[in-house]
């Protein structure tokens, strides 16, 4: 039996609110620490008692890599003082360059190393360290990059979802008036708060309308005068806020293509529009999206055309709601027998095999 566990995270939302859920998973059976970057913290519970902070730095500038790769030796020296004070047994990363130091340092200490990769494309770092990993963790078996020879590691799981999302009562589709979900993620959205305002003005005059918009919070009141100046009936807020509850009220929502955010979405039965991040490492993003596309459970647009179709795309779902009750029952079936109970004793089976 794993005594005590160390969660590797930190960067975006994205890597941390995976870890989170782990987290929770495994707290209730053994001793769970979370590592993160300074960038990571924000996204964690501050009444988080069990938190390292390992400040992992970017590795995108060529002319400060050797200075960078200092650093990431002195983390590594560092993170293993840290796993040996601990008395850790094993390791889970959620994957990204933060993971780095840490993951070294257990190679070193020769413990029990597991991978999450989320995404449809295997993360960079996870490739680094799937040698050396025991088992990594993944939603599909179609995930882009995989190397055959390391398929014996991979272990399917449903989507790490926050346990309320299991118990959210799912609101069926009103025929009088559609609640249009707008999410950016936990970066925000630049394009979604520019450019969609007039097209969702134009729709409100034609149809009964209410956005639902998540954005950065500095952009909040300007969202808002924006909508009220039009009268359309409108709820703003930002990303700290409890989306769950938030996102369980719309019939449709466009967002970027996290896999986090596309999984949260799924479970709650809310067919949506996709428009993947084309600056995502290696197209992820895309490819996220493009899983739920081949299993008509949303619709995907391009960001190269997203204005010339988005118009068009949701007229024709305020007009016909036919194709939106399709992926919302495509998305039933997908997640069915989709429990907190059955994710959580796979991975706790997994780490306890000798």
């Amino acid at each position: 039996m794993i005594k005590k566990i160390l969660v590797s995270t930190g960067g975006s939302g994205g890597h941390v609110i995976p870890a989170k859920i782990l987290y929770e998973h495994l707290s209730k059976k053994t001793e769970v620490i979370i590592s993160t970057d300074k960038r990571g913290y924000k996204y964690l519970d501050k009444n988080l008692n069990n938190v390292e902070i390992v400040d992992t730095p970017k590795l995108n500038n060529v002319f400060l890599l050797p200075y960078n790769l200092i650093i990431i030796s002195f983390l590594t020296i560092k993170s293993f003082f840290l796993l040996k004070k601990k008395n850790i047994d094993c390791l889970f990363s959620t994957g990204g360059y933060m993971s780095l130091p840490l993951v070294l340092a257990a190679k070193i200490l020769n413990l029990k190393i597991y991978l999450i990769e989320p995404n449809l494309v295997l993360g960079r770092a996870n490739k680094i360290f799937l040698k050396s990993c025991k088992k990594i963790f993944c939603y599909t078996d179609k995930v882009k990059r995989f190397p055959e020879i390391y398929k014996d590691k991979l272990v399917i799981i449903k989507p790490l979802v926050r346990k309320e999302y299991y118990s959210t009562k799912v609101k069926e589709i009103s025929n009088n008036k559609l609640n249009l979900l707008i999410v950016g993620g936990s970066q925000g959205a630049k394009i979604f708060d520019n450019n969609l305002k007039n097209s969702i003005v134009s729709l409100s005059k034609e149809f009964s309308i209410k956005i639902i918009h998540q954005t950065n919070e500095k952009n909040i009141s300007k969202l808002k005068d924006f909508y009220n100046k039009n009268n359309v009936e409108n709820f703003i807020f930002n990303y700290d806020s409890n989306f769950v509850d938030i996102a369980s009220d719309a019939d449709l929502c466009i967002t970027r293509a996290g896999a986090t955010t596309l999984a949260e979405l799924s479970i709650l039965n809310k067919p949506f529009i996709a428009i993947p991040l084309p600056s995502s490492k290696d197209n992820h993003q895309f490819e996220n999206a493009n899983f739920y596309l081949n299993k008509s459970c949303c619709w995907l647009i391009e960001q190269s055309v997203f204005e010339e179709k988005i118009d068009h795309l949701l007229r024709e779902i305020f007009k016909n709601k036919s194709d939106l009750l399709k992926k919302k029952d495509n998305l039933k079936k997908l997640n069915y027998q989709n429990t907190w109970i059955n994710v959580n004793q796979k991975i706790l089976s997994i780490i306890n095999e000798n």
